[in-house]
């Protein structure tokens, strides 16, 4: 398959059996992105050219990058090499399919053997982060209590219900899990003391 530019409009051309062929991009499956692309690319190719830019100018230089980033995306999508003829010098070059990345063999979310855990700073944050967690809870609850059991009540559904969703998204990032695992012991060890204070 080569990309070509004819008229101010990119084509594809290949061989069959009927002779060389050229069609259009958006009759292949390479996407409307791509396809746009490809013409606004041969639009701009087409107006260097008959404005007769010097072939080793700035403006020869970024097309033909241009086209050659372009052909690199048609063989990923097609899964083989494009030639590209460089509409300001008329050289023709062959962009390769890229290689399909090898499958990883442990899921994404699993922590890398290779990577200790840090025990020491993490349980250090998870420590502070229940302490701040407890303090807050305790003291919103019985100030709130003061005035209203239910309300200290329905504040205290509140609050865990607005953190519950930033703690179950944050217990498997390698950072955040550990103020995850403070926010939860936090909410339980404050949750027990205020049990403690009704008996």
């Amino acid at each position: 398959m080569e990309l070509r530019v004819r008229d101010g409009r990119a084509v594809l051309a290949s061989n069959d059996e009927s002779g060389e062929r050229e069609v259009d991009p958006h009759s292949l499956p390479l996407g409307a992105d791509l396809a746009e692309a490809l013409h606004e690319w041969a639009k701009v190719a087409d107006a260097v050219h008959r404005t007769e830019t010097p072939k080793d100018g700035v403006a020869g230089a970024l097309i033909a990058r241009r086209g050659k980033q372009l052909a690199g995306r048609i063989a990923a999508v097609m899964n083989s090499p494009v030639s590209y003829t460089d509409p300001v010098s008329g050289d023709l070059l062959t962009v390769e399919a890229p290689e399909a990345p090898e499958p990883a063999d442990t899921p994404a979310e699993v922590t890398r053997e290779d990577e200790p855990t840090p025990w020491g700073t993490g349980l250090t944050v998870s420590l502070i982060t229940a302490a701040i967690v407890t303090v807050t809870v305790v003291s919103l609850s019985l100030g709130l209590g003061e005035t209203s059991r239910w309300l200290a009540l329905v504040a205290n559904v509140l609050v865990v219900g607005g953190l519950a969703p930033s703690v179950w998204l944050g217990r498997k990032v390698p950072v955040w899990r550990w103020v995850a695992y403070g926010v939860v012991t936090g909410v339980l060890v404050a949750w027990l003391s205020l049990i403690l204070t009704l008996l």
